[in-house]
């Protein structure tokens, strides 16, 4: 080949070079398309319904900034529960001898709003104070302030509660399971203390959880909107129902300037001081709540009850013999240090 032609040849073979170097510094560089992820099988032994996803960085930082300064990391709350858990099956003290011992768990959910806390923490003043040593109470919540105090309201925590008091209850005793916190139109539970991610609980999930457990007489209250959805995953002889709402509706009292849920006042402050009579104290608590809904111009929330076979004997026997003490005065507790977002609403 002549020495002209090579000359050519090479400068060519630059010139391309250089064009497509250029050519790729211009174009716009495309990122990747994302892999999704599958879902779960459908036999997995994870909780159906998770609570958060993974957020953005924004988020992550808004996360960092609510934690309360003065708690222990997230990570050392999470390490904490099991002995947590352990700790307040041991507090609860020895059973009344020759009767039936009526077993509370309290479980405030959401610890965004303290009103949730209140409620829970007021309840298990009421049933050991007022009932005395036939009443014992566990109080699982989601709060800032009680970080390092009680443990949390999840899934885990209130099936550990459950398994620890099928060692200690005896079959004549009754469990009585007081869930607050919101409540969504497809009967899920909200379970959220940012930024750890727990679960929700929806209603078949709970009939899930209790079934589990070998408790033949049970009290379920759900105070939550829409927590009418509950009753028919959890009616059954031997089970006592009673929800702040019917299925399709709201019920009200939270918010960040309310102390205690319309229900909680009724039912707890109200009717359990009044009588020791669950069923009947649910009454009076419906006919006060619809009062202060008319008055209120609320759409009514109309709580509701299912009665199964044998509950009431049951709960009756639970209290022949046994003396009320006063009523027990309802004291919100101590704010807890981050603000919550919302003012009083419906209960959604």
């Amino acid at each position: 080949m002549a020495p002209g032609l090579n000359m050519r040849t090479l400068v060519t073979a630059l010139l391309a070079f250089a064009a497509g170097v250029l050519l790729m510094l211009l174009l716009p560089v495309h990122a990747p398309a994302p892999v999704p992820v599958a879902p779960a099988a459908a036999g997995s032994a994870q909780p159906a319904h998770a609570a958060s996803t993974v957020a953005d960085d924004g988020d992550e930082d808004e996360d960092a900034n609510s934690w309360p300064s003065q708690a222990p990391t997230p990570e050392q709350v999470l390490y904490a529960q099991p002995t947590m858990v352990r700790d307040a099956l041991a507090k609860l003290g020895a059973r009344a001898p020759g009767r039936p011992n009526l077993y509370l768990v309290a479980f405030a959910g959401d610890g965004g709003e303290d009103v949730f806390r209140n409620e829970a923490e007021y309840a298990a003043q009421l049933f050991t104070r007022r009932f005395g040593s036939a009443a014992h109470a566990l109080v699982l919540e989601n709060n800032p302030a009680t970080l390092a105090t009680r443990p949390l309201a999840d899934w885990s925590n209130l099936e550990a509660a459950l398994d620890g008091l099928a060692k200690v209850m005896r079959p004549d005793d009754v469990l009585l399971l007081y869930l607050t916190t919101h409540g969504s139109e497809d009967h899920q539970l909200l379970v959220d203390m940012d930024p750890l991610p727990l679960d929700q609980i929806g209603a078949q999930d709970l009939a899930g959880i209790l079934a589990e457990h070998p408790f033949k007489w049970k009290v379920v209250v759900v105070n939550a909107c829409y927590s009418g959805g509950f009753i028919p995953p959890l009616k059954g002889a031997g089970t006592l129902v009673l929800t702040a709402a019917r299925a399709d509706r709201s019920s009200f009292g939270c918010g960040s300037e309310s102390d205690i849920t319309y229900f909680g006042h009724a039912w707890l402050v109200d009717a359990l001081n009044r009588t020791d009579d669950l069923v009947a104290a649910f009454r009076q608590a419906r006919a006060e709540i619809a009062r202060w809904e008319q008055r209120d111009k609320l759409t009514p929330s109309e709580p509701q009850i299912d009665v199964g076979k044998g509950i009431e004997a049951q709960l009756a026997a639970w209290r022949k013999g046994l003396v009320p003490g006063p009523a027990v005065p309802f004291t919100p507790a101590a704010p807890a240090p981050a603000p919550a977002a919302s003012a009083i609403a419906p209960m959604p």
